[in-house]
Parts: C-alpha cells; sequence; structure tokens
C-alpha cells in the first residue's frame, strides 16, 4: 500500500495548490525538480492525486520546519520510495521463503514416513515398490559398418 493514498489524478494546478498550501509556480517548479510529478491530461494539463498533495505538504514541513532545502527532500523522498519498494521485495522474498520451507516440511514429513516403513519391512504395501537407488550408467550405441 502506498503510504501516501490515493493515485487517482483528479486536481487541476489551482486546487492542488490550495489543498497543499502552496502557490501554482511552486508546483510547476517541483514537477520540473521531479519531487511531485502529477497526471497529464491528454493537452498535457498537470493532474494531481492525493498522493501528491499529501506529497506536496510533506515537502513543504520539511521545507519550513525541518530546513531542508530542496535538493534534500528529494533525496529523502526517493530513499522513502527506495524503502518502500525494498519493504515489497523484502515481503515477497519472506512469502517465497515460508512456502519452500512449507513444501520442505512436506517432502521430509513423507521421506520421514517411507524410512519408518522401510524400518518396519513394509515396502508400502506392493512387492517390489520399495525404493533402491540406482547408480548412474552411461549407455553407448554400437553402430555396424556396411563391409563391402
Amino acid at each position: 500500500m502506498d503510504p501516501f493514498g490515493d493515485d487517482t489524478p483528479v486536481y487541476v494546478i489551482s486546487v492542488a495548490a490550495q489543498l497543499s498550501g502552496l502557490h501554482p509556480q511552486t508546483l510547476r517548479t517541483y514537477d520540473r525538480m521531479g519531487l511531485v510529478c502529477p497526471g497529464r491530461t491528454a493537452g498535457r494539463g498537470r493532474r494531481y492525486s492525493m498522493r501528491d498533495i499529501v506529497m506536496l505538504r510533506e515537502i513543504q514541513r520539511l521545507s519550513q520546519e525541518e530546513g531542508v532545502n530542496l535538493s534534500g527532500i528529494k533525496h529523502i523522498l526517493e530513499l522513502q520510495r527506495d524503502n518502500v519498494r525494498l519493504r515489497e521485495e523484502l515481503a515477497k522474498a519472506h512469502a517465497a521463503l515460508e512456502e519452500l520451507a512449507n513444501e520442505l516440511e512436506s517432502t521430509r514429513s513423507v521421506a520421514a514416513r517411507l524410512a519408518q516403513q522401510r524400518r518396519r519391512g513394509d515396502p508400502g504395501g506392493t512387492p517390489g515398490s520399495d525404493l533402491v537407488p540406482i547408480r548412474q550408467t552411461s549407455v553407448v550405441v554400437w553402430h555396424e559398418r556396411n563391409r563391402e
């Protein structure tokens, strides 16, 4: 889930400026710098989402309250995006690892049952169904030559 909220670009620049408490020219500057990248209409007009509005407010807070310059803010926002992306990747990796661990446990359980059956002399119910290790072998194909 995106920490900034809804990504639907619906607000024109004047509404976005009013909602964020910033001047429209400031929004254009932030767009040029890549701090906030609003959606675009077919005519190239900017459309801001609620996520963009929240991000604009955060940029303003970092700038005014924390004294961070715009270059630093850009770096902070990039790190936040990377953090979200990496957390998502980590969650996927954890899920895959858990799935593999469950598969391994299931395989170990089957192997343990087979080993227990072998110890009891029960090959599983049918003669010849016991597991037998096989050595690796090779096959040589012999072709007879025509001798005339």
